[in-house]
């Protein structure tokens, strides 16, 4: 009774927080115009350090709001490259779509995991270890660059790992609640699983449409 009283109680809060920190990443998307581009490579170490310190600071089950709103804003700027690429290379309309794409997948999704009576915690384990597998292919890559194909099956596994996430996190706060302090975590997961689902569905959108 407890999980379900304080699902009811902080969801609102965790949804709304998520909306703003996606305005805060599209303001550093925007931002991202100006930034030189010698700045994007050490804003992109910078993210990956705010992302580990995220991910230790998780056992305690809290981070700031301040930690959050930077955290997405610096992300929005580090993703104005890959925009502005599919912006020149396949247009702005397909970008839109790929964008509508994703929000229709991952509300479809929520809206699926927060009424299912399943418990889908098992998925925990399994994910993290694809995470992990799509990472040190994401390594690899920089040094021996995927062939086209090849990258459009990594970003296929990328959209059903992401999309496995948005399940996993909302089916986790409707079975076990959300508590005031861990809005702000609840949060950052859910913006990286559209964040990082929005990419996967970009890219796929990026190479099909190069292949016209």
């Amino acid at each position: 009774m407890y999980a379900y009283t304080s699902t009811n109680q902080h969801l609102p809060s965790v949804l709304r927080t998520f909306a703003i920190s996606l305005g805060i990443a599209f303001a550093g998307t925007m931002a991202g115009v100006f930034v030189p581009p010698a700045l994007f490579l050490p804003l992109i170490i910078l993210e990956f350090v705010m992302l580990i310190g995220a991910f230790l600071l998780r056992r305690k089950k809290s981070i700031s709001y301040t930690f959050l709103f930077v955290f997405t804003f610096i992300s929005g700027v580090t993703t104005y490259p890959i925009i502005s690429y599919y912006l020149a290379t396949i247009g702005a309309n397909t970008v839109i779509t790929a964008l509508g794409t994703t929000t229709a997948v991952f509300a479809g999704i929520a809206i699926y995991a927060s009424t299912t009576k399943r418990d889908f915690s098992f998925l925990g384990g399994m994910l993290m270890a694809a995470l992990i597998a799509l990472i040190a292919i994401s390594i690899f890559n920089i040094f021996w660059p995927l062939s086209s194909t090849g990258m459009l099956a990594f970003s296929f596994i990328g959209v059903l790992v992401f999309s496995g996430y948005v399940l996993f996190d909302f089916n986790r706060m409707k079975h076990y609640g959300v508590t005031a302090e861990e809005v702000p975590l609840m949060a950052l997961n859910l913006y990286l699983d559209f964040i990082n689902l929005f990419i996967s569905i970009l890219r796929i959108f990026g190479i099909l449409g190069s292949r016209d």
